[in-house]
């Protein structure tokens, strides 16, 4: 029986066909460090980027977290937001956080995420937590009790 020379041909093309390697194309830039100076800056989204070299350890840091926020207030809660703007190694990645600290019956007063997203993790006490869904959900309620 005599194969025919397509045959052979489309059998060895799949044999290299399969060992192809595949992969996402490199990242156009592995970060952004946030700039103020306009002059010296490079605008690619966000805010301005600095000169990749001049980048140093302290732009993608932030201390701070670790001090309680001033609970004395109408809400009896603070937030002490994390952003580009105290981390500028930020710039661009879509990354924020925030500490919130609750005196007693404290709140986080109803807020929106467009687009976002929120996580939380619970150091000390229990918290009553939650979200609403969109209208096209019919607004439907997702809470939960937390614990440390």
């Amino acid at each position: 029986m005599r194969v025919p020379v397509s045959l052979v041909f489309i059998t060895i093309s799949a044999l290299f066909i399969s060992f192809a390697e595949a992969s996402d194309p490199s990242p156009l830039q592995d970060f952004c460090v946030a700039i103020g100076d306009l002059k010296n800056g490079v605008f690619v989204n966000g805010k301005f980027c600095k000169d990749r070299k001049q980048a140093k350890a302290e732009d993608f840091f932030y201390s701070g977290l670790n001090k309680a926020g001033n609970t004395t207030n109408r809400v009896k809660s603070n937030v002490t937001t994390v952003n580009v703007d105290q981390i500028p190694g930020l710039n661009t990645l879509g990354i924020s956080l925030v500490r919130i600290d609750y005196a007693p019956y404290g709140q986080n007063p109803p807020h929106t995420h467009p687009r976002a997203t929120e996580i939380l993790v619970l150091v000390e006490g229990t918290l009553y937590v939650g979200f609403v869904s969109s209208n096209q959900d019919n607004n439907r309620l997702f809470a939960k009790v937390l614990n440390p």
